[in-house]
């Protein structure tokens, strides 16, 4: 994983916007543009080229159980 102050000044590279760790999947999420940026070696590869697109379902904010 990487460090905790790391994650909390990194933003999407597209967006500008903020990012969510999703430590499961050794991923950042941007939300805003649909995009999961892959965590290789505790290094966030922060490249268009190399994010995977989010599916409907996960570009979606989790649900606040209402």
């Amino acid at each position: 994983m990487p460090d905790k102050k790391l994650l909390a000044i990194l933003a999407c590279p597209l967006c500008k916007g903020p990012l969510q760790h999703d430590a499961a999947r050794a991923e950042l999420i941007c939300r805003a543009d649909a995009l999961a940026f892959p965590i290789r070696d505790d290094i966030p590869v922060m490249l268009e080229g190399e994010a995977r697109r989010l599916g409907l379902d996960e570009s979606l904010p989790p649900s606040r159980g209402r």
